[in-house]
């Protein structure tokens, strides 16, 4: 029954957040309770899920911190000059915009934290896909590809918890995987291209004027809306109200070449172009044609600090390298960076307030789905049924197949890292599946090689964070994201799986 239960309460999450019939932050609330309920739960079901919000707690601390602290950044002008060397590079082509997010997302992935990634992506690469029209959607599933393929690093957690529960090194997990690494990225980077080729068919080229820029509006909160024009005539001070990072204050402060109506062109030299029915950055908006305007951010918003740009990078510098080297809890790392950045940037007090509650929308919205996660991974944990669901699957795979334990180890990875924690399925399933592996002569490491293939599927998790993260930030729906990148992480995970078997790192038989 709670295998049962488990897997049909899964489905009816994903049909509800893909279909749009629930918001996926009631549908993380709602449908576990419900489903708990059923499972003999009771009155015990709040208690499980304190517990499971208690254990995310220092994740939500670091989301907000590190949204808040990325937010002043992209506030004081830090990422201007990165913005304005990635459209130098890429021009307004699409194809070479979304080609270019995979390379960003993949090289800050290399530090093994999702949500830095998200954060610096997203903070880079919004602005310029909401002002070309783009499909944030795109974005969130080339940064997702990206982030979850490079999941395997040594470093990185599901490779550590592969080596800690099978007491083996993470380098010989690592190591014998990078031929498939290496083809997962070129897949990862196949699809961005066509992702991007895709784009480029659906806007041709865009000129920023009204009609444009009303389009991108589109996609953007109210909040950032009302600061698109706001910033025309003052800071988030002036306006009143504060910079939301669901769209990245970026866009919101450099918006230019069109009032927000979508009326007409504003800066000189610029000419708007009329695009009836456009939808920006909609998955089906009508093309657009016209050149990119040459002016990208707003160089005279009130919170640009320009003579602070080297310090604020040193200390940008310094809290990457202190995430790395792990000295400090991450949560911790980015409050005491924010203190600082608050400090220096905003001596006043005032002004001090002004920035704390700019970014507290997107704050609430984060957290507020980390914390509604807890529901999920409560009711999973208390009432038993990841376990079940777990020992259920090891038990369905007959006897003959045991040779073979290590490429079914692989596929499973994909759904099972989906449906669970990295911490379950590693210390909860792993040592099974292995222990069972070790009679049919597959080696530990080999067992540990093949459960870290799931990667790219499991950061599209709901359970996951930083994924939460991605879109809240990009104020792109799960459910859109999941139907655009669910299948193409299947792919690139099953290619990494072969590649692995092919090379005889992974036993087959």
């Amino acid at each position: 029954m709670l295998v049962i239960l488990g897997y049909l309460m899964i489905a009816t999450f994903m049909v509800l957040i893909m279909t749009k019939r629930l918001s996926p932050m009631l549908a993380l609330i709602m449908v576990p309770t419900i489903f708990g309920l059923f499972a003999g739960a009771g009155l015990g079901i709040g208690d499980m899920v304190i517990e499971a919000i208690g254990d995310l707690a220092p994740t939500a601390a670091l989301l907000m911190f590190a949204i808040m602290y990325f937010g002043l950044m992209i506030d004081v002008g830090l990422f201007d000059p990165l913005v304005r060397f990635i459209l130098r590079v890429t021009g307004n082509d699409p194809a070479k915009i979304v080609l270019g997010t995979a390379l960003l997302a993949g090289a800050v992935s290399l530090d093994g934290d999702g949500s830095t990634t998200f954060i610096v992506t997203t903070a880079a690469m919004l602005p310029i896909y909401l002002k070309l029209g783009m499909s944030p959607v795109v974005l969130t599933c080339v940064a997702g590809l990206a982030n979850g393929t490079l999941n395997i690093v040594p470093w990185g957690g599901p490779t550590v918890r592969a080596a800690a529960a099978l007491n083996v090194a993470p380098s010989d997990i690592f190591v014998p995987l990078v031929p498939s690494l290496i083809t997962g990225l070129v897949i990862v980077f196949v699809f961005a291209w066509l992702m991007g080729l895709r784009e480029r068919r659906r806007l041709g080229t865009v000129e920023l004027g009204g009609s444009v820029l009303a389009a991108a509006a589109e996609k953007m909160s109210p909040l950032s809306r009302e600061l698109a024009t706001a910033a025309r005539g003052g800071g988030p001070g002036k306006a009143g109200v504060g910079v939301s990072m669901f769209t990245s204050p970026t866009v919101a402060l450099g918006l230019r070449g069109g009032r927000a109506d979508g009326s007409r062109a504003d800066a000189p030299g610029e000419r708007a172009i009329d695009n009836p029915g456009g939808t920006g950055g909609s998955e089906n908006g009508t093309p657009m044609s016209g050149t990119l305007a040459d002016t990208m951010l707003d160089p005279t918003r009130e919170t640009l600090r320009p003579k602070l740009i080297w310090f604020n990078f040193a200390l940008t510098v310094v809290v990457m390298v202190l995430l790395v080297l792990d000295l400090f809890p991450l949560a911790y790392v980015f409050m005491v960076g924010v203190a600082v950045a608050l400090l220096i940037n905003f001596p006043k007090v005032k002004q001090q307030s002004a920035e704390i509650v700019a970014h507290a929308p997107s704050i609430v919205g984060v957290v507020s789905m980390v914390f509604a996660a807890g529901v999920l991974i409560g009711v999973l944990n208390g009432t038993g049924m990841v376990d079940a669901m777990a020992q259920w699957l090891v038990q369905v795979i007959p006897n003959e197949m045991g040779p073979y334990l290590a490429v079914i180890t692989g596929l499973l990875s994909l759904p099972l890292t989906f449906f669970m924690s990295n911490d379950a399925f590693y210390f909860g399933i792993l040592p099974v599946l292995a222990q069972s592996a070790a009679a049919f002569g597959i080696e530990p490491v080999e067992m540990a090689r093949a459960s870290v293939i799931g990667q790219p599927v499991h950061l599209q998790s709901p359970l996951v964070p930083a994924i939460l993260l991605l879109v809240s930030l990009a104020n792109v729906n799960l459910g859109d994201h999941h139907k655009k990148v669910l299948w193409r992480a299947a792919v690139v995970s099953v290619v990494m799986l072969v590649v692995a078997v092919v090379v005889g790192v992974i036993p087959f038989g």
